[in-house]
């Protein structure tokens, strides 16, 4: 374990997880790798927050969202769609490169790509690329958050031309629901927040590196609904672990 962890993952990743030096060292399970790194200090685990909505089509827009990942429509592929907005190089004095990605809920396959700048019009041609790289008329859904850039005219002129792409809101402060943030929180952890970059050249080449990664290993996320009787509302308080 001591001589794995001198070296980075491969995969790009800045820093191992429990389950990432597991699968390295092949004799070991990741459960023993997180019995054993509290007992050396290394406590890789955080609290987070979020606002509860105060939307009052919560429920109804939360559950549209839910329904396309727990049963999405037959012969029709849905992506979860956002931007992350502040990725810079050179310990973060660099310009931004904004970073577009698209979640295929049902393979875990990302379609991404950076961009110069972070705008209504930059969106736009992303999601321009999302049809393309679908088979003609397949039916598309696009579930993002209620960012103003999502409800453009430009969007609803490509809405109009493509009749097959349907656009699927998330509630007011609930971008929590769209399983392309999960996705941004890894890539977070494993390339950005411990990464060293040389320049925005260099900050795009690794952010590209690791996407290409995912391909080769999509995972989906698979939701299950456990306890019906802890039911997140628009009254809800709630804490993320």
């Amino acid at each position: 374990m001591t001589r794995a962890i001198k070296h980075k993952p491969a995969d790009g990743s800045t820093h191992w997880s429990s389950r990432k030096l597991a699968a390295e060292l092949g004799d070991i399970s990741h459960m023993t790798v997180a019995r054993i790194w509290p007992k050396h200090g290394i406590k890789p685990h955080r609290l987070e927050g979020y606002l509860a909505s105060n939307d009052p089509n919560f429920e109804t827009k939360a559950a549209d969202v839910i329904g396309l990942y727990l049963n999405p429509p037959a012969h029709a592929v849905v992506f979860c769609v956002d931007e992350k907005a502040a990725i810079q190089a050179l310990d973060r004095k660099d310009p931004v490169l904004p970073l577009y990605a698209a979640f295929n809920t049902r393979t875990g396959e990302v379609l991404g790509k950076t961009a110069v700048r972070h705008t209504s019009a930059e969106f736009v041609p992303f999601l321009i690329g999302i049809v393309a790289n679908q088979p003609h008329c397949k039916k598309i859904h696009v579930i993002a958050d209620n960012l103003s850039a999502h409800k453009t005219k430009q969007v609803d002129a490509i809405l109009a031309e493509h009749t097959n792409v349907h656009m699927h809101f998330t509630p007011t402060y609930s971008s929590w629901l769209g399983q392309v943030e999960l996705w941004f929180a890894k890539i977070e952890r494993d390339v950005v927040s411990r990464g060293v970059f040389t320049s925005v050249t260099d900050l795009k080449r690794k952010l590209v590196r690791y996407i290409r990664h995912c391909k080769k290993q999509p995972k989906p996320v698979k939701w299950k609904y456990f306890d019906p009787s802890r039911r997140v509302t628009s009254n809800s308080n709630v804490t993320v672990h």
